[in-house]
């Protein structure tokens, strides 16, 4: 099985390979970040790929959206420091097939490649069982009220990107980039995008 990582910490790209080299049918590529995760996609066709959400430019989500939209039958997993359920719940509406958190069982990483590897889906008991339970709460956390998407145009607000860069990052254009931004101000109760970036830092989107 050819699996691809992409993530930007070469200590959780060594980890990943001491933790899979048991695992004798695996072979892994690596990649640091989403254009180069994107090009060896595109040359190396690997079965699973394990992409971290915070990449150094475009999230990755995005690189899971452009993945998907080359190979529909693409078998994603996320793989991100961040446990909060919504995390997980967004990862699925992209169309991963897994999500597993960096804090949990490293073992839930080998798992989950061999489930979505045969097809199959995963997710670690911990965050099913917050999905499955989450109530009122769930709702209520402003993450979940926006797309995949504009956490995307969200996080990169809050990295500092103007309007433009993150248009051209995204593939978007200025305006759709822009009314999207109003968008989230509007769904967040916000004003300003000081307020919007604020927000992304106490959320975990930063």
């Amino acid at each position: 099985m050819r699996v691809l990582i992409v993530d930007d910490h070469p200590i959780v790209a060594s980890g990943c390979r001491a933790l899979l080299a048991g695992e004798g049918e695996i072979v892994l590529t690596d990649a640091s970040d989403a254009e180069t995760g994107e090009r060896m996609f595109a040359a190396e066709h690997p079965d699973v790929c394990v992409i971290d959400i915070n990449l150094p430019t475009v999230s990755g989500f995005e690189l899971a959206r452009r993945i998907l939209a080359r190979d529909a039958s693409a078998r994603i997993i996320m793989f991100s420091m961040n446990d909060d359920p919504i995390f997980a719940a967004r990862a699925i509406e992209v169309g991963a097939k897994g999500y597993v958190s960096k804090s949990g069982d490293p073992n839930d990483l080998v798992e989950a490649i061999r489930q979505v590897g045969d097809g199959g889906t995963y997710l670690p008991t911990a965050i099913a069982r917050s999905i499955a339970f989450a109530g009122p709460g769930f709702a209520l956390s402003p993450l979940s009220k926006l797309t995949a998407k504009e956490m995307e145009i969200l996080r990169l607000l809050s990295a500092g990107k103007s309007l433009s860069e993150i248009a051209w990052l995204v593939h978007s254009s200025y305006k759709t980039v822009a009314n999207t931004s109003s968008i989230m101000r509007q769904k967040l109760g916000v004003r300003t995008s000081a307020e919007l970036v604020r927000l992304a830092i106490e959320s975990g989107v930063a």
